[in-house]
């Protein structure tokens, strides 16, 4: 049986632990903590989707991320200090498709955690499970153009970019484009391996 079949069949979403992070499922009490990323208009500022209005959309979100694990659609952790298990964004595997092991990756930090390297630390715990126990061969990203910060972190990680695609969101009135990034199994390997 593959590793990825193994996965399927785990009923728990997987607990990743990290120096100064755990990527853990997300619970109702987070709700709080999570609509402070997602009510943040500069954090969603390259999102697909506006900022929450009401700590109801970020409970809401939970359950929808337990409901979309279970079918095994996306796995989306919280993402929390280590030392206070405070929730301070999210780091997300989403259209999963184990036949073809590949996913896409997305990830939210709340602002004044920001510049700090959590974000690099949680991207380097998801990428690990996905090209590890997941067996994935293929991870994708799609990054609004002028979001520079998320490219230097993807293509520090190994992303490399693949295509531009024009109008590919309508997002808070407007029509925006996306560049999509890609990172092979291989390359992940022997960059960890010369790191």
């Amino acid at each position: 049986m593959s590793k990825a079949l193994e996965f399927d069949k785990n009923e728990e979403m997987p607990r990743l632990e990290g120096e100064r992070l755990v990527l853990r499922e997300m619970r109702e009490p987070d709700a709080e903590s999570v609509f402070k990323i997602f009510g943040d208009p500069d954090v969603i500022l390259y999102w697909s989707s506006p900022a929450q209005k009401l700590v109801s959309e970020a409970r809401e979100l939970i359950l929808d991320a337990r409901k979309q694990f279970e079918s095994r659609k996306l796995i989306e952790w919280g993402v929390a200090l280590r030392d206070t298990d405070e929730v301070i964004g999210t780091c997300t595997l989403l259209n999963i498709d184990l036949r073809h092991r590949r996913a896409e990756i997305g990830y939210a930090l709340a602002r004044e955690h920001w510049r700090k390297g959590y974000a690099t630390e949680a991207l380097d715990l998801a990428l690990a499970f996905a090209f590890g126990p997941m067996d994935l061969h293929r991870l994708e990203a799609d990054v609004h153009p002028e979001n520079i910060g998320s490219f230097r972190l993807l293509e520090k990680q190994g992303f490399k970019r693949e295509g531009y695609l024009r109008e590919r969101w309508h997002h808070l009135g407007r029509i925006e484009d996306g560049v999509f990034l890609g990172l092979l199994r291989p390359e992940w390997l022997e960059l960890k391996q010369s790191a």
